[in-house]
């Protein structure tokens, strides 16, 4: 009874701390401290045993969240005292085959988990960290990283064993004496006894270190090379491992102004696009043979290729032709079948026009072409991974493998017999299969997917022969869906549009009834209607259906004054039924609409849900088809929703902020004001691992460039411009913004602004600053669009 009472006040505690409603939006209201909302639950983990779901979740209002717990039993949420989370075993590891026992990290060592006692047995304690580990083929001991090199430990009696000997400098050679040399050391041997004798000495000693030497790992000089994804094969013939040669290229410098220490200090920031890259080469072991090969890729089909933008510059072209030389590539760590007998790598092109599906023969390093995925825009899409093997991939038995491919124009499940070379797509249609994970049986696949509208997310289930999916979760919104270990229950973390994300628990069957676990939202945040945006599309230029969520004020301002907000990071999905990660946003759209303007928020030509044309739509030109949405987004407003055409502002963060830079410069007629947050405004100056996807490189690819920076365009500016910028944004560095600011003023616009925040990352962190931030903003609009 005490237990109960104990979880009721748990519950109502923040709806006691935040007692009042709260009343008409403000700036200040919204844009404080998130926890006034309610804290939703996040970080859903089950036990090994499956009877156990352990979340963070902070209902009471507290500094930082704590661990809950509900049980298959009881699904009421109960706090996790302190003792109890320490002694909780990690809840990443790998399962033996049984499933009854469970290797894992934690504080640096390992330690065996027994699934059906809940007990666990330590099985190192060292100073270095233990990292990597299995068990082996037999289970009878289990494999793992210390340091830089391999280790076998026993379960039967404890015996470990080094299995690599990586070093770190060079053997020098024996050296071997000249003529010279030669003839002064017989001369001695002639002349001295003492001489012979030392040298019969030394020659026996020499045979009796013979005698006793141990056989040790052979040693493997890596310089100054960095190691990954060292592992042994199933049937411990094999030992791979990646060695990373790191490019020396420049960094930038943030300084940062607001240091504890009184002093301005520097921050070590990131490189530029098409700064020189490092490089991987991936190796085999062969154990038996003491010996080291070089998985070779010189072979691969399509090695040579050269994209097709280089035709846009004919010398260039006739350069590189002359040259006929191998693509860098980045070979993943090898992927081996429970018996060891077969293996598959993904193998990236560095300038990520190729991915390649290769069967490993590790006696000879050669690869064999099980799938190639060519872009000439770039290769990307849920579940396609990058460089380093990553993505939704492996195998269902020892002769076929899974992956996911955007082959069809969506990211869908593909089976491979490794044998017959086989292919078959399981999954097909214009939606994307966006997380993906194989039952514990090999019969099925679970996934999560936008089938039945891009914006809407559901879990199903699908035999991995094809046929008919099963849908198993039945809200309309976003669905995040944790299967239990034993695979019988779901922990579901749910929202709507209007309403933040909440732990739900059901059954593992299609129908099954949903268990609401959660109250997250404070009364103050519940006191307040917030609206249900309106999904609506429009045709662009290009003929393409773009996707966007409506806010319509129920008393429009005289003015007819609208906003439209552009989402960050390009390859994002805003546009959508659950509740979204632009929440502040969210909440200022609500009072934008709640002020007399009409607010619309677009998944512009690049977001992501929406396949691969859409998702590539912008190569080599940032700001064309992504602006263009932005206008014929405009014009629906005018033409649909009597927006008057004057009076049409736009703001957004990050490549938000980019678009509105683009819009104002290139736009002026259709946009009257904007607002651009920690803004790309010349992407030469960004990271090379986004950047050069899109654009390629500066120095090969120019005109992409010349077409996609704002700095190009600044001369357009007519309307009203707020820029804000984090001073130690180490993502798009404040050196960006200072250098459009230099630009405006050589071009003597006056009508512009910039606000710096000098303690803001790229993400901003401070209540203080978001309520400046966005009170800036709206006086903005005010001032602009409603006179």
């Amino acid at each position: 009874m005490k237990k109960i009472v104990l979880i009721a006040l748990l519950l109502s505690g923040i709806a006691n701390v935040n007692a009042q409603e709260l009343g008409k939006l403000t700036v200040d209201k919204i844009m404080r401290d998130p926890i006034w909302m309610g804290v939703s639950p996040s970080n859903i983990q089950w036990s090994e045993d499956s009877k156990t779901v352990y979340f963070q979740w902070n209902p009471t209002g507290a500094s930082k969240d704590s661990w809950y717990f509900i049980t298959t039993k009881n699904l009421q949420p109960q706090k996790l005292s302190k003792e109890a989370e320490i002694a909780l075993p990690s809840f990443r590891g790998t399962l033996n085959k049984a499933r009854t026992k469970k290797l894992y990290e934690k504080n640096g060592d390992l330690f065996i988990l027994d699934i059906k006692t809940g007990t666990s047995k330590q099985i190192t304690n060292t100073l270095d960290r233990e990292a990597g580990a299995d068990f082996t083929a037999n289970e009878t001991a289990v494999v793992y990283q210390r340091g830089e090199n391999l280790y076998q430990q026993s379960l039967v009696d404890g015996e470990l064993i080094q299995l690599t000997n990586f070093v770190r400098t060079r053997k020098r050679p024996d050296a071997k004496l000249n003529s010279q040399e030669t003839w002064l050391k017989e001369q001695q041997l002639d002349l001295f006894d003492i001489v012979k004798k030392e040298d019969q000495i030394a020659k026996e000693n020499k045979i009796e270190a013979k005698f006793r030497e141990v056989k040790r790992p052979k040693e493997i000089s890596v310089d100054d090379k960095a190691i990954s994804g060292i592992q042994l094969s199933p049937d411990g013939k094999y030992i791979t491992y990646r060695l990373l040669k790191r490019a020396e290229a420049k960094n930038t410098v943030i300084p940062d102004f607001i240091d504890a220490s009184g002093f301005t200090t520097d921050i070590a920031g990131r490189t530029k696009v098409g700064a020189p890259l490092s490089t991987t080469e991936t190796f085999i072991y062969q154990i038996d043979k003491d010996s080291t090969i070089s998985i070779k890729t010189n072979d691969i089909l399509g090695i040579k290729d050269l994209p097709d933008y280089v035709k846009d510059y004919p010398k260039q072209l006739a350069e590189r032709q002359k040259k006929n030389e191998d693509r860098t590539v980045s070979v993943g760590i090898p992927i081996w079948n429970k018996s060891g007998t077969k293996a598959f790598v993904t193998v990236s092109a560095q300038d990520n026009k190729d991915r390649w599906l290769m069967e490993l023969n590790p006696q000879t390093g050669a690869l064999t072409l099980l799938d190639r995925q060519r872009d000439e825009a770039w290769i990307g899409g849920p579940g396609i991974g990058g460089g380093f093997g990553g993505g939704s991939l492996g195998w269902i038995d020892d002769e076929t493998l899974y992956f996911q491919s955007e082959a069809s124009g969506y990211s869908h499940l593909y089976t491979l017999n490794i044998i017959t070379k086989q292919k078959k797509q399981i999954t097909s249609g214009n939606w994307e299969v966006q997380s993906l994970q194989l039952s514990n049986d090999a019969k099925s696949f679970y996934y999560t997917a936008n089938t039945e509208h891009p914006g809407i997310t559901h879990f199903y289930k699908i035999s991995v022969s094809g046929g008919t999916a099963t849908k198993i979760t039945s809200m309309k919104g976003g669905n995040e869906a944790s299967l239990s270990p034993d695979e019988k229950f779901i922990a579901l973390r749910y929202s709507y549009s209007n309403k933040p994300w909440e732990l739900y628990f059901q059954s593992n069957s299609a129908g099954a009834k949903t268990t609401q676990i959660t109250k997250s939202t404070s009364k103050e945040f519940d006191s307040y209607a917030w609206r249900e945006p309106e999904m609506v599309t429009f045709t662009n230029k290009t003929g393409t259906t773009v996707y966007a969520r409506l806010y319509q004020a129920k008393n429009a301002d005289a003015a007819k004054p609208a906003v439209i907000f552009v989402h960050g990071a390009g390859y994002l999905q805003n546009v959508h039924y659950r509740w979204s990660t632009y929440f502040r946003e969210y909440m200022f759209h609500n009072l934008l609409a709640d002020n007399g303007y009409t607010v619309l928020d677009i998944d512009y030509t690049g977001s992501s849900g929406y396949g691969r044309d859409f998702r590539t739509g912008i190569y080599r030109h940032m700001g064309g088809k992504d602006l263009s949405d932005q206008v014929d987004g405009a014009k629906m407003l005018v033409d649909k929703y009597g927006v008057n055409p004057k009076h049409i502002g736009l703001y957004g963060g990050s490549y938000g902020g980019f678009i509105t830079l683009m819009a104002l410069f290139n736009e002026p007629e259709v946009f009257a004001a904007g607002a651009a947050l920690r803004s790309v405004t010349d992407w030469a100056h960004y990271n090379h691992g986004y950047t050069a996807n899109i654009l390629n490189e500066p120095f090969n690819d120019p005109k992409s460039y010349e077409l996609s920076s704002p700095i190009n365009f600044a001369t357009g500016l007519k309307g009203k411009l707020l820029m804000a910028h984090g001073m130690v944004d180490v993502n798009v560095h404040f050196q960006d913004i200072v250098r459009l600011s230099q630009k405006l003023i050589e071009l003597k616009k006056e009508n512009w602004e910039l606000a710096v925040y000098p303690v803001e990352d790229h993400g901003f962190e401070e209540p203080t600053s978001w309520r400046d931030e966005y009170s800036r903003i709206y006086k903005l609009f005010e001032e602009s669009l409603k006179k």
